[in-house]
Formats: C-alpha cells, structure tokens, sequence
C-alpha cells in the first residue's frame, strides 16, 4: 500500500473514532413502502467559557446521518444494523395497508425536563410493550437551540425509538429549530401519514415561532389551515380521520383556558369533516374532552412538572387528572380502543372510538 494511502486511511480512521453517537438510531417518515433511518453523531465541541470565571459550558456540534430505504413490504417488521458502530442495531415496522385488520400506536408528550421522570415514563411504555409507531405531542426538550440538551433526550429515547416508527410533533419549546427539521427529516413543520385504516394529520399549533412577524405569522397559519382542510377533505373515504397538535382547543388549567384561540377555531372544521379523534400536549397531565361526538385528548405527562387540573369543562370534561402517563391506542377494524395509562401500569381511563 502506498504511504500516502496508509496515512489518508489512518486519518480518517482517527475522525471516525472520535465521532460518537449521540441519538438514533430511530426511524422516521414511514409509509408503506420506504422508511428513513436516521442517526446522529457527535464530531466535536465547543466550550463556553462565561465571564466572572463561571465554569464552562459545553455545547457540542452535530452531524446527521440518514439513509432511505425503499421498495419495502407493507405492514412488515425490518431488522437493521451499523456496521460502523458494533452492537448498535434496531428494528421498526412499515405502515399497515389500509386492509390491515389491526395494529397499534401510542401517544405521549412533554418530555422535556425532569430527566428522571421522562426516564420513567420511557420504561413504562417499554414495559407494557412496543407499538407500531409512536407520536410525540411535542416539547421533546427544554430549549430546541440548546445542542447540550439534545444527547439528553436521544439518550433517554433511544431503547425505545429504536424499535418503532416514530411522528414527531412540533412543540413550543423546540423553538421552531433547524435541529428539529433536520433530526427528525420533517421537511415541513405540518405532515399527515396513512397507517392501515387512518389518516393522521399532524400540525404546527407553535404559531408564535412560526414567523418573525404578525404577517409572517398570520399567512403561515392560512395556509397551514387551507391544508388542513384539503386533508380532511379528501379523506373522507378513510375510517379514521386523526389529528395531532401541541396546543389542545380545550384545558382543564386555569391559566391556560382561552390561550389558544386559533386551535379552538378549528373545531367546527374537524366536526365539518368528522374528525375521529385528536391528540395532544402542552398542558402537562392527562385530559379528555368529548364534544358533538369527537374525543379531545391531552397526554401531556412525560416528565415536564405537572400542572394542577383546577377548572375543568363541566360540558364537556370526560377526565382530568395531574398525573405522568401515555396513551396507548389500538385499532381492530372499525373499533378504536384508547387507553391513557400512568407509570405504574395502571389505566387511568379508557374508551372506544368506533368507525
């Protein structure tokens, strides 16, 4: 071998070793037919060193690597590995075929403080066993623009990331980050998915980082919701119609009621197109709300402190408890059944859904 060879070979065999990863990997973007695995590597960095001799601060830098994998079977379970890191291996399912019979997902959110709660929270799912794919209700950690927080997350997730699917949603504390989009391969910060009989509809509610001003804002919310409706539109023919958001139309948080006049807006278009049920976060416990027939649910529990319950709807509250949890979510056929469940197991409420 020529030296030059041997000393370019050497060389990039010491970056690789330094390189580390720090997330992932997971899968993201799954249809019934390609997926994208996605896994993020450490390659250096930064220390900040604050004035008044204030111990510093490290920040690292991130490379995100990913490959897409097509021409796959539906409703099929792939096994993979990374040769380049031994022992690093992981597993996911392809979406169910609309004339699937049956399969399983699970809803949970807010994961971001409270290290060791969110770490609960993650056994507690793996523990009552695995589904197809997860959605994440957004507010994955404290601050999206903060890199040191980020490893955090990745290293809490990652027994269970690496063995579904996973939908993230945006929330207010990602801050609407270029690492969000690029982690996460989300292309736009409002997507919809098919799984088996569903249609899933997962928007941007984090209006106030959405532009950088009233305009940019208002023109994003428009659009965004034109696109919801031509969604709905025409998935009308589809048995479930699912909708996923942070910010929920309904709290049972004092301080939070009125806060999100634009979701609240939207609910006579989801009773419009005869939305199935809808998910989501930001209040930080568990509620349920029923109104003309559709199911409003906020699982917001994974670790961020809890919020009291204090006023809750008298109309239309099902159920609003200050409790860490996720909800787990199966579909046979046409009926839906929906269980929100706490850490220890133990099911906090539940219900049917039926097409």
């Amino acid at each position: 071998m020529p030296k030059s060879l041997a000393l370019i070979l050497a060389f990039a065999a010491t970056l690789a070793a330094a390189d580390k990863m720090v997330g992932g990997p997971f899968t993201v973007n799954v249809t019934t037919r390609s997926a994208t695995v996605v896994w993020i590597v450490q390659s250096d960095q930064l220390i900040l060193h604050p004035p008044g001799g204030v111990e510093g601060r490290y920040s690292p830098s991130f490379r995100v690597e990913k490959t897409t994998l097509a021409s796959l079977q539906a409703g099929t379970r792939y096994e993979y590995e990374l040769p380049g890191y031994p022992g690093v291996k992981g597993s996911f399912r392809t979406a169910a075929a609309a004339d699937a019979p049956s399969y399983r997902f699970m809803v949970y959110g807010d994961t971001r403080t409270r290290h060791d709660v969110h770490r609960h929270v993650v056994e507690a799912i793996l523990k009552d066993g695995v589904p197809d794919f997860a959605i994440q209700s957004g507010d994955l950690v404290e601050n999206g623009e903060d890199n040191s927080l980020w490893p955090i997350y990745f290293d809490i997730e990652k027994d269970l990331l690496r063995q579904l699917a996973f939908f993230p949603v945006l929330g207010n504390h990602e801050r609407n980050t270029h690492d969000f989009s690029d982690f996460f391969q989300a292309l736009k910060p409002y997507y919809s998915f098919n799984w088996g009989n569903a249609h899933i509809i997962v928007l941007n509610s984090d209006i106030a980082n959405s532009g950088s001003n009233q305009w940019a804002r208002d023109t994003f919310w428009a659009e965004q919701t034109k696109w919801l409706e031509d969604e709905l539109r025409a998935s009308q023919n589809v048995e479930y119609r699912i909708v996923v958001a942070h910010h929920p139309p309904f709290s049972a948080v004092s301080n939070r009621q009125g806060s999100n006049p634009e979701m609240r807006a939207l609910i006579p278009m989801f009773e419009k197109y005869h939305v199935s049920i809808a998910f989501f976060g930001h209040d930080h416990n568990y509620q349920r709300n029923l109104q003309h027939g559709i199911q409003y649910v906020i699982s917001g529990g994974g670790g961020a402190p809890l919020y009291d319950v204090d006023k809750p709807d008298s109309a239309t509250s099902q159920k609003a408890i200050s409790v860490e949890n996720f909800v787990k979510v199966s579909v046979e056929g046409k009926v839906m059944k929906v269980q929100a469940k706490g850490l220890d197991g133990k099911i906090l409420d539940e219900f049917e859904v039926r097409h």
